[in-house]
């Protein structure tokens, strides 16, 4: 039996890796949806529309399902949280108000029993729209053309810095 490398698969030296090309996407944080290949950006800002934290996945992941990820490590007590109706699943909803805060979250249209929602505290959710509009005036996350995860991270962390500053 000859190596991985005799055989010309990897270069000499390397390793014949042990993920799958479908494994690999899903580490790079591709995913694929129906505007094709691409990552998606979960963000939590605070009221001057500043970032404090960021999930990274593929594209094809919902909203609804990194709702308590992004919420966890922080004090909810006497807070609002607001968010579109992506988010406004039970268990999104009762983990905010388990921990204290109130979620304004408006109910989706095809809701058999709609919640209450104050809309006009709602309108500052435009905060979290400017963020991703000034993450997006870089044209390297607007695009992404970096391959690895790593480098993608990095720049969109480096461009988060630049809008505190800013």
């Amino acid at each position: 039996m000859q190596s991985p490398s005799a055989c010309g698969r990897c270069k000499k030296g390397a390793e014949e890796s042990e993920l799958s090309a479908e494994e690999m996407i899903k580490k790079q944080d591709i995913g694929v949806s129906r505007g094709g290949k691409n990552t998606k950006i979960h963000a939590l800002v605070d009221g001057l529309g500043n970032p404090i934290r960021l999930i990274f996945t593929g594209g094809e992941v919902h909203d609804s399902k990194k709702g308590v990820a992004l919420l966890e490590r922080f004090d909810l007590a006497g807070s609002s949280v607001l968010g579109d109706k992506a988010f406004g699943t039970v268990e999104i909803l009762t983990y905010i108000r388990e921990n204290g805060g109130t979620g304004v979250i408006p109910p989706k249209s095809n809701t058999a029993d709609p919640r209450d929602c104050d809309f006009y505290h709602y309108k500052e959710r435009h905060v979290v729209e400017c963020f991703f509009n000034k993450l997006k005036h870089f044209r390297r996350i607007a695009t992404r053309y970096d391959k690895l995860s790593s480098m993608f991270k990095a720049f969109v962390y480096l461009a988060c810095i630049m809008i505190w500053l800013i």
